[in-house]
């Protein structure tokens, strides 16, 4: 088996991980929505989009990694480079949303309304 055949392997196998830490997660979200015994509705949400957002978070930083393999090591072309960078922005844009890794924002930086789209928790 050849370098290349090698990394291409890797490359599906770190593809299909992304794509199940990103279904597990919802599965996972979707249970604890289902079962919880929060008594408000919105707290029961507001937990189900944190759990949610935190699945497809882990899952595109997965993807990420295996687009930067094909990319860089199999196929450097401006269209992959392309769907890397899409990749990436979707990722930086999530993360942003969720608060960074604390959690919390400086005040004024979000409008109020956007604020309140945002995620509270850190995952």
């Amino acid at each position: 088996m050849s370098t290349k055949e090698l990394l291409e392997y890797a490359s599906i196998t770190v593809e299909i991980v992304g794509v199940l830490l990103i279904v597990g997660g919802l599965l996972y979200a979707t249970s604890r929505w289902l079962f919880s015994t929060k008594p408000t509705p919105l707290t029961r949400y507001q937990r189900y989009r944190e759990n949610l957002g935190c699945a497809i978070l882990l899952g595109l930083e997965v993807l990420v990694l295996a687009d930067m393999v094909r990319s860089v090591a199999l196929d450097p072309t401006v269209a992959s480079l392309g769907v890397l960078a899409m990749i990436v922005a979707v990722r930086t844009f999530l993360f942003d949303a969720q608060g960074g890794r604390g959690g919390q924002r400086p005040r004024g930086e979000l409008t109020s309304r956007l604020r309140e789209l945002t995620f509270v928790q850190q995952c």
